[in-house]
């Protein structure tokens, strides 16, 4: 049981992947399409720094996770959008065929 004293090398955590990590918890709250896209991006940026070798900074799951909902979001947003879309054109067809009886 001779073990030599190796320091450890703890590496900090990424600053992109915080960023990421509370846009995309804020794109569920405050900013809904603008914090969905910075989510997406710093994610992404942060896990270059994450995987790189050496990896320079801790954090790779505060940026899949930040991608993750960034990406969520920008579906429920197209999904919103569409059905909003659908919504409309049901109106205007319920509406003209209405003013066409008259």
């Amino acid at each position: 049981m001779n073990q030599q004293n190796e320091p450890q090398h703890i590496l900090p955590s990424s600053t992109l992947a915080i960023v990421s990590l509370v846009a995309g918890i804020l794109g569920f709250t405050l900013f809904p399409f603008l914090a969905s896209i910075v989510a997406i991006w710093t994610g992404y940026e942060a896990r270059k720094e994450t995987r790189s070798v050496p990896p320079r900074a801790s954090g790779d799951g505060m940026a899949t996770a930040g991608i993750i909902m960034g990406w969520i979001q920008i579906g429920l947003a197209v999904v919103s959008v569409c059905c909003f879309a659908l919504y409309m054109i049901g109106m205007v067809g319920w509406l003209g065929s209405d003013f066409m009886r008259q």
